[in-house]
Formats: structure tokens, C-alpha cells, sequence
């Protein structure tokens, strides 16, 4: 099975990316034919600073693969690095209504949030539509709130398949139900957008600092907590197994501790966790010219079929 996934280079990876995306990416690649990209044209719509898209596109790489994945076994790189992706967004442009997008969850979400609106974030979804149907990608993973964007590329293959015959292949979502919304220190769905993530690679006394921002009641010391509407616990949960989930939720009951004991605990947790990705982080930001040779190697392999798929396309709308 062909499963493609990608990151926006609009900063730091966090905890949400983490569990909601790498985690899972890494298991998928022993099970599956994995894709994965860096996705820098999708992070223009949030990106001002040329120098500043560049040096998170790199750093995105080092973390994806310090966190685990294997180019031997995943094709890995830049979206740039593909143009054909631009190419395939302008014809899928023609298949897709306006209202389709008008619909679209996710923009009406990022505009609410004080995220300039454009074109490019409006017709997103239609980019992602070319990042996923250039590759016969079967199955993609993604958050609940982008389950959205995988039907409107559906809709948009349906309807282009239609009028042109069987070119694309029909994707499904791939949702892990449990990690859907994974908060951020103010309560809300953790993003880099929002600011209110909690940083994979953060110094030890920053990370500290940032768990002790997270948002808690004013429950007084003596008193049991209700783990179940903290999200101290919603987080820390994400590093424990069933056992150790059960043994937090007492300690929540006891009322011995209070929301500090459990952002250190919190803390820890994450401290301990990402050790080996921090020991392989410091390997590749000290050989740099393996990053680039990785990727550039991707980008070589994407290439080869993304031009297949295009020769295609380009036959059946009738393009030279």
C-alpha cells in the first residue's frame, strides 16, 4: 500500500507533529511504501521571511530524519524539489468548484484565527490535492480536522476520472482516532500557528518553562484534580502505556500533588522520550552534505514518477 504524508516548513516540529504525524510516519514506513515530504510551497501561505523558509525546510529535514525516518526505506524530500506538483495543481484547478473550497473547514479556521486571507490559502486544499494524486497515493494520514481536504480531493479525481478516464487513483483518509487533537498550553489544537506549541528539540530549562505555561484550573493543593479536563494529563498520557496512564490518574485522585508536580512530570516524560532523536539530531546538524545528498536522492525518485503521472495528464487534457 502507498501511503504519502508531509510537513509545513513554517517552523519548529512540537509535540503535535510528533505524535499526530512523525510517530506514526515511522511505523508506517516499516509496514508500507512510504512517501513523504516537506511541504515549503504550502508553508508560503504562512511564510514572510525568505531566509527564514529556508532554514526551517532544512531543519525540518534533519528532525524528520532524526526522529526516524530511514530514506532506505522511505521516499523522502522537498516539495519544491518537484515542481511537477504546480504543474498538476493548475489542471486540477479546471475540476474544482468553488464552492468545494468555499466549504473548506480549515480556511475558514485559519482566517478566523487573524491568518491573512489569499488565494494560495484558499485553493490549499487543491495543492494537496496534486501532492497526493501525483504519487496513486491509496491512503493518507492526517489529522481530523483534514479529513476534508482528502474528500475534496476525491472529488476532485471523481470528477476529472469522469470526463477523462481512470488517471487517478481514489486516496482514503487515515485517521488514529486517539491522537486526532492533541492540545497546546492554551487547551486549543496544538499549532505552530497559534502559538501555543510545546518544541521537540527545546533546551531542557525552555521546555520546562513551556510545560509550566500550560493552561490549569485553580484547584487548590489537598484537593483531587480531574485528570479527565487537564491537559497536562491529555499530553503526558501520550508517553504512557495503559499501566502508567492508571497509575497518573491516582496520583490525580490522591490530591498529594499539584498541576506544578505534574508539569515536571510532563517534562520528563518528554525529556526522556526524544534522547536518541536528540543524540541523531546532533549527528546529521554535523554533516550537513548527507541531508542534502538524502533529499536531493528523494526529489530524484519522486521526480521520475511524478513525470509519468504528468505525461499522462497532460495526454488527456491535450497539453504538448
Amino acid at each position: 500500500m502507498r501511503v504519502l504524508t508531509g510537513i509545513q516548513a513554517s517552523g519548529k516540529l512540537h509535540i503535535g507533529n510528533y505524535f499526530g504525524a512523525m510517530k506514526p510516519m515511522v511505523e508506517l514506513q516499516e509496514k508500507h511504501e512510504l512517501f513523504t515530504f516537506i511541504a515549503n510551497y504550502h508553508s508560503l501561505t504562512s511564510s514572510k521571511d525568505a531566509q527564514a523558509l529556508k532554514q526551517n525546510t532544512i531543519e525540518a529535514a534533519v528532525d524528520y530524519l532524526s526522529l526516524g525516518i530511514d530514506p532506505n526505506k522511505t521516499t523522502f524530500w522537498v516539495q519544491s524539489h518537484v515542481p511537477e506538483v504546480l504543474e498538476l495543481y493548475w489542471i486540477l484547478s479546471k475540476f474544482t468548484p468553488m464552492g468545494l473550497l468555499e466549504r473548506a473547514h480549515s480556511y475558514k479556521d485559519k482566517v478566523a484565527k487573524g491568518i491573512p486571507a489569499s488565494h494560495a490559502l484558499f485553493s490549499y486544499p487543491v495543492l494537496m490535492a496534486a501532492d497526493i494524486l501525483l504519487f496513486d497515493t491509496q491512503k493518507v494520514p492526517v489529522g481530523k480536522d483534514q479529513i476534508q481536504h482528502v474528500e475534496i480531493t476525491r472529488d476532485i479525481a471523481i470528477k476529472f476520472n469522469n470526463e477523462y478516464g481512470e488517471i487517478f487513483v481514489l486516496p482514503e483518509h487515515l485517521v488514529q482516532e486517539e491522537l486526532a487533537t492533541i492540545p497546546g498550553i492554551d487547551g486549543q489544537k496544538m499549532s505552530k500557528s497559534y502559538d501555543n506549541a510545546i518544541d521537540l528539540f527545546m533546551e531542557e530549562k525552555e521546555l520546562q518553562k513551556r510545560c509550566n505555561k500550560i493552561l490549569s484550573s485553580s484547584t487548590p493543593l489537598g484537593d483531587p484534580i480531574d485528570y479527565k479536563t487537564c491537559h497536562i494529563y491529555t499530553l503526558a498520557a501520550l508517553f504512557l502505556s495503559e499501566e502508567e496512564r492508571s497509575a497518573l490518574q491516582e496520583r490525580y485522585k490522591s490530591g498529594k500533588e499539584g498541576y506544578g508536580h505534574f508539569k515536571k512530570y510532563l517534562k520528563e516524560l518528554i525529556w526522556k522520550e526524544l534522547a536518541p532523536a536528540r543524540e541523531k539530531r546532533a549527528y546529521y546538524l554535523a554533516h550537513m552534505d548527507e541531508v542534502h545528498d538524502i533529499l536531493n536522492e528523494g526529489a530524484k525518485k519522486a521526480r521520475s514518477l511524478a513525470s509519468a503521472k504528468m505525461e499522462k495528464v497532460k495526454e488527456a487534457v491535450g497539453l504538448l
